[in-house]
């Protein structure tokens, strides 16, 4: 609740009460007037000072019960105002009453607000109720004052009345708590105990008025007191219950995984399962700290409101999971000093409870988007000067090719760095990093906002150009970009120039962004060959385009008389160079071109309907290699890359069990390799794809993860059983710290999932060893293995590692033997690891 309006409640409470005390102070002066004029007959003095005492006893009579910081308790002064007015004139029971009740206050040790509503309260009500005797016939004349049954019925009645409307507009004001629902909170209770103080006050009169009825008022005490306790015990079991009930809803509501919404919502809920006046959950772990406050249903998202210095607080510290080391705080604030029972403590601690759970899986969920977005960023750019990488280029040029033919031209320009490699030969590579950047840095400054700015790898850089008026307006953009280099850069007190060659090409009319990528790779080669400095791409010079046609004819008779083969890479235990499976990898030798590129005649692959028939003859000789590797003793699973377009086929996961059978092996003899793509993690029909295959029993493989669209939300639901880190990490882990953390995010996820975790592109042993100490277990690379035919892998496996059959490397340690973990690690030559190519992709 805001401050100001705060004080708004507080001086509508001030105007109320005053309103209270001015009524009941008129009510005072009308009896003083009345029986100072001899208007009424004057009592005895002992019944005057009898009343007078127990109008002042009469505030505790009240047995109040507390649940939180809420008193519940109904009095039992309306039948103290009943037999008074039995028994005295109205005038003198008014002034008894006051004279009593302000004595008694006083006595009390309450506020004078408090004091002065609960004077004014009950000589209104004494008031009323002497007004409504009068009007029902009560005569006072005389020692036996005369008082019809109806009219005592109806002066109780009128007294009940006035209390309530009177103290619930009070309550509802004092606790922040609207009117309506303050006047329904135990409406029914309320209303049975009326009744049963209306019998017994009834009870009591007819005793008064009978003979030897006073010897009876004797079990008047013992009633009465029977009377409240069923009425606190119906009040306190029914709050009991609303309050675990609240409880139980507060703990759902808690359930979210924003941390600011579970910090509101407990804030929120917290001071009506309490009975406080307000809460507040302030979180440690976060940068910076967060602090909720909120009170009267109102919620202060950044904590600025003050507490008055004199509340009442109760503090519960808030844990980790693991360590116990506090993570926050949970704090309950009271008006006044609060004693909590044992069933609120425990109310309470299953609060802070589920408050703690609440806490820690809120910032589980965001430590997961925070690595998630983390992963993504990396994954679609350039570790060292932060542009777009290939997969983004590719993945965006896609899109502006498909969808943005109306906002202008497009074309792409791809641009090397001529003799950069002189610059790290001469200087090293850190200057040569430092020259990629510094280019990177000028190249994103003389871009449009709207172009794409990439590096592809190495000294080659693309921009993606969008919005061109007209074709030859990119030659001219290409001409500003490569100006932007010419400026001599400073390195390591060295001025070095620059100079670039570019390629500039338009999207085709078929093939996409991959072949508009290889039409400005022919062109940046074609300005290099011709000395100059940008050249567009032309079709007639176009030899690979050409050559294509006769490939794409070749691989139709390779498909069908099998002369395409497969080599095996293996995969290694890093811990004892033991062999534990091999990845089958297409290779073709064309008759006129030679060894064809697998990138290129894959790419054909996929855009011909050779798809089918090529992942078939794949993975028979996939399956083939590994019956002859089980009959001769090494039964090692075989992985084959599978193509995103096959997960598109329904018959797919039919065609590879009908192979498992043909050639007798166990369905998990075979890893199915899957590449994080757009089709893996959007679309339906993958799912059942997969989810058949993993039924069959055969085991999938994510491979290259952290680097593709949303590894976290393609593992949620793609079936896997392992995980492949990408090579560029693992080349990339002992110059970048990012690298190594997503190695080993990459690790403890798998290990947390039970899936095994492969690295790809282990090129030497300190890389090896780094892996295992960050608890990889398996690996493949050309520290183990290149590619090779089955059967020179069968006899690599006979021949083995120092006379151990079965294993490429030596164990890195000695059963046993204790590893100690270095702080420093050797930094690695950077290799390049072969890509390995997909099943049809």
């Amino acid at each position: 609740m805001t401050k100001a309006h705060h004080n708004a409640t507080d001086r509508q409470l001030r105007l109320l009460v005053g309103l209270v005390v001015f009524v009941a102070s008129v009510a005072v002066v009308g009896s003083i007037y009345a029986v100072t004029t001899d208007r009424v007959q004057t009592p005895p003095l002992w019944m005057i000072l009898a009343l007078t005492l127990a109008a002042m006893a009469s505030h505790r009579t009240n047995i109040t019960i507390r649940l939180g910081a809420n008193k519940y308790g109904q009095g039992w002064k309306d039948i103290l105002f009943l037999v008074g007015l039995t028994l005295l004139p109205p005038p003198w029971m008014v002034l008894c009453t006051a004279v009593g009740i302000v004595i008694g206050w006083l006595g009390g040790r309450v506020g004078p607000m408090k004091t002065a509503f609960g004077v004014g309260k009950d000589t209104i009500a004494v008031a009323v109720g002497g007004l409504v005797a009068y009007a029902t016939g009560a005569a006072y004349a005389g020692d036996d004052p005369q008082f019809h049954p109806v009219g005592q019925l109806l002066v109780l009645v009128a007294i009940t009345v006035v209390d309530e409307l009177l103290v619930n507009p009070v309550v509802a004001l004092a606790t922040h708590t609207p009117l309506a629902k303050q006047v329904r909170r135990h409406l029914d209770i309320r209303l049975g105990f009326m009744a049963a103080r209306i019998l017994v006050a009834l009870l009591l009169v007819w005793l008064l008025s009978i003979d030897r009825g006073a010897q009876l008022l004797l079990v008047a005490p013992l009633l009465i007191f029977t009377v409240h306790l069923w009425y606190l015990w119906r009040v306190r079991k029914r709050d009991e219950r609303l309050s675990w009930q609240g409880l139980a809803t507060s703990a759902e509501a808690l359930n979210d995984v924003d941390l600011r919404r579970v910090m509101e919502v407990a804030v929120e809920w917290a001071p009506k399962l309490f009975s406080a006046d307000g809460a507040e959950v302030e979180v440690f772990h976060t940068d910076p700290p967060q602090l909720v406050r909120g009170a009267g249903g109102n919620v202060d998202p950044d904590g600025e409101g003050e507490w008055p210095s004199d509340a009442f607080v109760i503090t519960t510290v808030l844990e980790g999971r693991a360590d116990k080391r506090p993570i926050g705080e949970f704090r309950l604030r009271f008006r006044g000093p609060v004693t909590l029972n044992e069933m609120e403590n425990y109310k309470l601690r299953t609060f802070a409870s589920a408050l703690n759970t609440a806490i820690r899986n809120a910032s589980a969920y965001a430590e997961l988007q925070r690595v998630a977005i983390v992963h993504a960023h990396e994954a679609a750019h350039d570790a060292l000067t932060g542009l777009a990488n290939r997969r983004q280029l590719l993945d965006q040029g896609q899109k502006v090719i498909t969808e943005a033919h109306a906002d202008g031209v497009i074309a792409l320009l791809l641009l090397d760095l001529n003799h950069f490699k002189e610059v790290n030969d001469t200087l090293g590579h850190a200057a040569g990093d430092e020259v990629l950047k510094q280019v990177a840095d000028r190249l994103k400054a003389a871009a449009r906002e709207s172009d794409l700015v990439s590096r592809l790898g190495g000294d080659e850089f693309a921009v993606l150009l969008t919005g061109l008026p007209a074709p030859a307006v990119a030659t001219h953009r290409a001409e500003r970009l490569i100006s932007a280099l010419q400026e001599p850069i400073e390195v390591e007190g060295m001025w070095i120039t620059v100079e670039a060659s570019g390629g500039i090409a338009t999207p085709p009319g078929t093939g996409g962004i991959a072949e508009l990528l290889r039409r400005a790779d022919v062109a940046m080669y074609q300005a290099k060959r011709s000395g100059q400095r940008i050249a567009t791409y032309s079709h007639a010079r176009d030899t690979a385009d050409i050559g294509r046609f006769a490939i794409t004819g070749g691989l139709t008779s390779a498909v069908a008389d099998g002369t395409l083969t497969v080599d095996f890479q293996p995969i290694v235990d890093l811990a004892s160079g033991e062999v534990l499976a091999a990845e089958a990898l297409a290779r073709w030798h064309h008759p006129d071109h030679g060894t064809v590129d697998p990138l290129r005649f894959l790419e054909t692959v996929e855009r011909s309907g050779l798809l089918p028939a090529f992942a078939e003859a794949v993975l028979d000789q996939a399956l083939l290699a590994c019956v002859s590797w089980r009959e001769a003793g090494f039964d090692l699973p075989v992985a084959v890359n599978v193509a995103p377009r096959s997960l598109l086929d329904p018959r797919f996961p039919g065609s590879v069990v009908t192979r498992l059978r043909t050639h007798d092996l166990p369905p998990d003899r075979l890893i199915l390799e899957l590449t994080e793509t757009l089709t893996i993690s959007q679309l339906e029909v993958v799912d059942r794809v997969l989810g058949r295959l993993r039924d069959e029993g055969v085991r999938l493989a994510l491979d290259d993860f952290g680097t593709g669209y949303s590894s976290l939300s393609v593992l949620s639901r793609i079936p896997v059983h392992e995980l492949k880190i990408d090579s560029e990490f693992v080349s990339a882990m002992e110059t970048s710290p990012e690298a190594g953390a997503v190695i080993r995010s990459t690790v403890d996820l798998g290990r947390s999932l039970n899936l095994a975790v492969v690295a790809e592109g282990v090129d030497s042993e300190p890389q090896r060893r780094a892996l295992w100490e960050m608890g990889c277990n398996a690996g493949q690379g050309h520290l183990f293995a290149r590619p090779m035919t089955a059967a020179r892998l069968l006899a690599s496996l006979h021949r083995g590692s120092g006379g151990r059959p079965g294993t490429l490397a030596p164990a890195l340690h000695d059963e046993g033997a204790v590893i100690r973990l270095s702080p420093h690690r050797r930094a690695v030559p950077r290799q390049r690891s072969e890509r390995l190519p997909h099943l049809g992709g």
